[in-house]
């Protein structure tokens, strides 16, 4: 790994985003629309203060599942990645790059979603602001890792979407969102405590609830960072130069 041909990855990738204003609009600007579209169903209610808190976790990951797929899909299939890879360039290097350059993303977005939701929606939380902004982005870079390590499977754009059940689906429904993790039956209970997503929301539901729940927070996204290390090292042992 070379930290300079990572960073001119990063480079590369953050330009090519910001010649894209469907894709800026996608990453900066779903997410705190889809957030004020549930905050306005519920309106009235007290459903969103339930589920507002997890929703920032949810769409973030999700968005970024996608776009990274497709994107790096996009890179080998039009012979991008190859014609990189005739360079002293590493897998590690292409890899770390677009995870740090859609990690830098993230954070923006991090920031949009939360302060959209808690000072536009509405949101009221116990702890403090900004650990819902940590939790969003490492959230966001987990999404990023999954579809880095996912896209090394897809030959289209389709079948990144085909992965979306087998991969995202489980992760929000067992995550406990609709129902608390504890009381689901016992087979569910475990496969979810395997499952990133559901830490994720745990952290987010934890810092929405008690404002003295830092250290148990900062011990979740621990989990969910290991996660996102082991998805950076799988993608860079099954990247692949060419999609044939």
């Amino acid at each position: 790994m070379n930290g300079r041909r990572t960073i001119a990855t990063t480079v590369r990738v953050l330009t090519q985003v910001r010649h894209d204003p469907r894709t800026i609009a996608l990453l900066l600007l779903v997410p705190s629309l889809l957030i004020g579209l549930m905050s306005w169903i519920f309106s009235g209610t007290s459903v969103f203060e339930v589920v507002g808190p997890a929703l920032l976790g949810l769409f973030p990951f999700t968005v970024m599942f996608l776009i990274t797929s497709i994107t790096t899909l996009r890179e080998r299939r039009g012979g991008t990645l190859e014609r990189l890879m005739t360079m002293p360039m590493g897998r590690a290097d292409f890899i770390l790059g677009y995870a740090l350059a859609f990690g830098l993303i993230a954070v923006v977005q991090a920031l949009i979603a939360v302060g959209y939701a808690v000072w536009v929606c509405g949101l009221t939380v116990a702890g403090d602001p900004w650990l819902l902004v940590l939790v969003a982005v490492v959230n966001a870079l987990l999404g990023t890792t999954l579809g880095l390590f996912v896209s090394a499977f897809a030959r289209t754009e389709f079948q990144v979407v085909q992965f979306m059940p087998a991969l995202v689906f489980p992760q929000i429904l067992l995550g406990g969102i609709f129902i608390p993790r504890d009381r689901m039956p016992d087979v569910l209970r475990i496969i979810s405590d395997w499952l990133p997503l559901s830490h994720s929301i745990a952290a987010l539901q934890k810092v929405a609830a008690d404002a003295n729940s830092t250290s148990e927070v900062l011990g979740e996204l621990a989990i969910v960072g290991w996660f996102a290390l082991a998805f950076v090292v799988l993608a860079s042992i099954t990247l692949r130069r060419q999609t044939r």
